[in-house]
């Protein structure tokens, strides 16, 4: 890898994890395009619940992983619902990075007649 597109790749990383961890705290609540899809034809209670009509919302039912560490865009167990949020978008940030980074490093390019094995017994030499 290049020094130029390490870097690239550090700031990108950086922006990355700065929208997570900040800018993501200050996203709307107020429901998206598809919840207000979901949520058309009913009418909802102070308390949000479904009172009448009949909308796609009225079929919905909670998620096999609600109970997980990081269910409903935060981590369990942190108070604070801004810090729960960030950490939560910083973690996938970082799982998403490694991830892909890996991928990209098991389907990059290698030139004719290596194989890891050569790679490997020659960065040992």
């Amino acid at each position: 890898m290049t020094k130029r597109l390490g870097w690239f790749l550090a700031g990108g990383l950086l922006v990355a994890l700065l929208l997570a961890g900040v800018v993501s705290s200050f996203a709307s609540s107020s429901p998206d395009g598809l919840d207000a899809a979901a949520r058309q034809g009913c009418t909802f209670n102070a308390d949000d619940e479904i009172t009448g009509g009949t909308c796609m919302a009225q079929k919905e039912r909670e998620h096999q992983l609600a109970g997980s560490p990081l269910a409903d865009y935060g981590v369990r167990g942190l108070g604070d619902g801004a810090l729960s949020t960030g950490v939560s978008g910083v973690l996938g940030v970082l799982v998403t990075f490694a991830l892909g980074g890996g991928l990209f490093w098991l389907a990059r390019r290698r030139p004719a007649g290596t194989t890891l094995a050569r790679d490997r017994a020659e960065a040992e030499v």
